[in-house]
């Protein structure tokens, strides 16, 4: 039975500052963008099989990013967070 990856990570939500410039307005700011913080347990879980000893081996420490618009601090418009990146490998 093939597991779910919630079982081999401790999560956690964190806020992490982030400067963006409005594409609207041209204001640019600084913003608290969300984040969930997933850190790999230090065992596989109970019951794992060979399969999921070696995933869990293999597995990294990762970030992935909760919000995908922010609102302008100026004009209050809300716009898309510009980086393609949302997810981020400690």
């Amino acid at each position: 039975m093939p597991r779910h990856e919630r079982e081999f990570f401790n999560e956690q939500e964190e806020l992490k500052p982030a400067t963006y410039t409005c594409p609207k307005c041209r204001h640019r700011g600084e913003y608290q963008v969300r984040w969930i913080r997933r850190l790999k347990k230090d065992k596989p879980p109970r019951g794992a099989d060979s399969q999921d000893r070696e995933m869990h081996r293999k597995l990294r420490d990762y970030m992935v990013r909760v919000d995908e618009m922010v609102s302008c601090n100026k004009c209050r418009r809300r716009f898309d967070i510009p980086s393609h990146q949302s997810v981020a490998f400690l």
